[in-house]
């Protein structure tokens, strides 16, 4: 799947659902409307379209939300995938967690073959925790981190840096992340979604945020990659893996590998576009000829770069779309 600007696009970015236990401030509001159900992919119409994606050329999946393992009968859709990484139509199989029903579900993702998950955390103070995400317990999210530990998968933390109300928790989160064989991710906030708190107050550029970091310890850059968009670091002495996900301060479009495909059917080419091409009407209506046909349409559509500068200083052209709708 080569786009038009010649970019590969491997990687596809699945929401289960768009619901969600927490409401995260820069996510979503806290009083939320969601999907009716008839409204959702049904598990057999996310296998078939799995299946066209795979014979299109994505070989990376990774499962979002809301929160992917809040959906009912979820083990349903995580072993048939889990199918697909056995019998080599994909390379790889993750996941993007809150970490509150982590603990329950590691054995079940770890026998999918999932290697590696992220779990979404701003902070270890438990109050500041309750406070951001609403409703959040802290205690739970770190049992099911070293619930995935214990059953073999690599755990990245995922932290979204907001300005004024968790800059000091940084080190702490390093800290913690080194001592327990951890990756962590920093993400600048991104103005998605009407009604959500300003991204005006909020936001911080990453080299900002992280200067406390860097007063203390040496950033040495990493070949490493994985399947997004995260430049990596390595802090040393602190022996940490640190990866930076900068949308708004350093634009990372030219390499873009990914697609999302929504609760509801919708492939998105851009998070932060509203470009799109709908195949749940083409699976519940037409023929797999015709989502084929969308799949390469999509492809056509794929904006060259996102507008999320433009969209933080005007906010009448903000996207009205929660990320949670879109998936992470």
């Amino acid at each position: 799947m080569i786009d038009g600007f010649g970019r590969n696009i491997d990687y596809l970015r699945i929401s289960v659902t768009d619901r969600c236990n927490f409401r995260c401030t820069y996510c979503m509001p806290e009083q939320q409307s969601f999907l009716p159900h008839r409204d959702l992919l049904t598990y057999d119409e996310i296998l078939v379209l799995v299946e066209r994606f795979i014979a299109h050329g994505i070989r990376k999946i990774r499962l979002t939300g809301g929160e992917p393992l809040v959906r009912r009968d979820i083990h349903i859709l995580i072993k048939a995938l889990g199918r697909h990484v056995r019998n080599g139509g994909l390379e790889e199989l993750t996941m993007t967690t809150n970490g509150s029903r982590l603990e329950q579900f590691a054995p079940l993702l770890a026998s999918a073959g999932m290697k590696r998950i992220n779990v979404s955390l701003d902070t270890l103070d438990t109050e500041a925790c309750r406070r951001i995400s609403r409703g959040g317990d802290l205690d739970t999210v770190l049992a099911g981190i070293h619930a995935a530990r214990a059953h073999g998968m690599d755990v990245k933390i995922n932290m979204v840096a907001l300005k004024q109300q968790n800059e000091d928790a940084l080190l702490p989160m390093a800290y913690f992340c080194a001592e327990n064989g951890l990756d962590l991710t920093l993400i600048e906030t991104m103005p998605l979604g009407a009604g959500v708190l300003e991204r005006e107050e909020s936001y911080i550029a990453l080299d900002d945020f992280t200067a406390p970091l860097r007063e203390l310890y040496d950033l040495h850059p990493l070949a490493h990659k994985s399947a997004g968009p995260a430049r990596y670091w390595r802090v040393e002495p602190l022996g940490l893996r640190l990866g930076l996900i900068t949308p708004m301060s350093h634009n990372f479009c030219d390499h873009c590998n990914r697609i999302r495909l929504t609760t509801d059917g919708k492939i998105y080419m851009c998070l932060g576009s509203e470009l799109h091409v709908d195949l749940r009407k083409a699976l519940r209506e037409d023929t797999l000829t015709d989502v084929d046909y969308l799949l390469q349409k999509a492809l056509r559509l794929k904006p060259q770069r996102h507008e999320f500068e433009t969209q933080l200083a005007q906010p009448d052209l903000r996207l009205a779309r929660h990320m949670n709708a879109t998936g992470g």
